[in-house]
């Protein structure tokens, strides 16, 4: 079997429940459509735990995206000829932006780990996908995070930009593929903002995955051969 899950945002309890409901083996794939890290209680553990399971598919989010990319830029070495390169005060607000909007623990836990353990966790973002797309007979879904900017239909995937899959928010109002064969999946936006719901929406060829599992609400799997969904409850408030 195949799933799909997303926005786990370091849950990592209700990380091994969904595992254990869904009863992952090393037959099936889990894909992650990112935001592994951040705000929950254990980021790095859970992160850690993915790396383990060679049949977890990453995809790349916003928050793991600014997490690694800070983390490489401030490992480099300061010297007294590059420091106001290194440290620019742009750099520094990009942190101190990233620490409020849920990073600290994350890099808290980070700078715990060996010198090799954190090297092993940045090389793995830096081979997560962007996007995926998967068959299921007839049906075509396309893995993302956040969605598709500067969308129009007949641009190939490869034309997108980063950051038009990390950034925005799909809008759930519209249609975006006139094929109805075609799904856009995505996490990034909890479905409370979307229908009122924490639940899985689904509708006008959308599969929204974030049901707000570190805000109290829920982590959802969608199994793509079943089409079923699976809950587990989310972090309590």
């Amino acid at each position: 079997m195949r799933y799909i899950t997303a926005d786990p945002h370091g849950c990592y309890d209700a990380w091994c429940a969904l595992l254990e409901k869904i009863r992952l083996t090393e037959r099936d794939t889990l894909y992650v459509l990112g935001d592994v890290v951040d705000r929950g209680p254990e980021p790095i553990r859970l992160l850690q735990d993915m790396m383990a399971r060679p049949n977890v598919v990453p995809i790349l989010g916003n928050h793991d995206f600014a997490f690694y990319y800070l983390m490489r830029q401030l490992a480099r070495e300061v010297t007294a000829e590059n420091w106001d390169t290194v440290l620019s005060t742009d750099l520094l607000e990009q942190y101190a932006g990233w620490q409020a909007d849920g990073g600290e623990i994350t890099a808290r836990q980070f700078r715990q780990l060996s010198d090799w353990d954190r090297e092993d966790i940045l090389d793995y973002l830096a081979e997560a996908s962007a996007y995926e797309v998967l068959q299921q007979g007839s049906e075509c879904y396309i893995l993302v995070h956040a969605g598709l900017q500067n969308f129009a239909e007949q641009k190939p995937l490869e034309a997108y930009e980063l950051a038009d899959f990390l950034g925005g928010h799909a809008d759930y109002s519209r249609r975006y593929f006139s094929d109805p064969h075609i799904h856009l999946v995505t996490g990034h936006t909890p479905t409370l903002s979307i229908h009122g719901k924490a639940q899985v929406y689904m509708e006008k060829g959308h599969i929204a995955l974030d049901c707000g599992c570190v805000f109290g609400g829920k982590l959802a799997a969608f199994c793509l051969e079943t089409g079923q969904v699976t809950y587990v409850e989310g972090l309590q408030a």
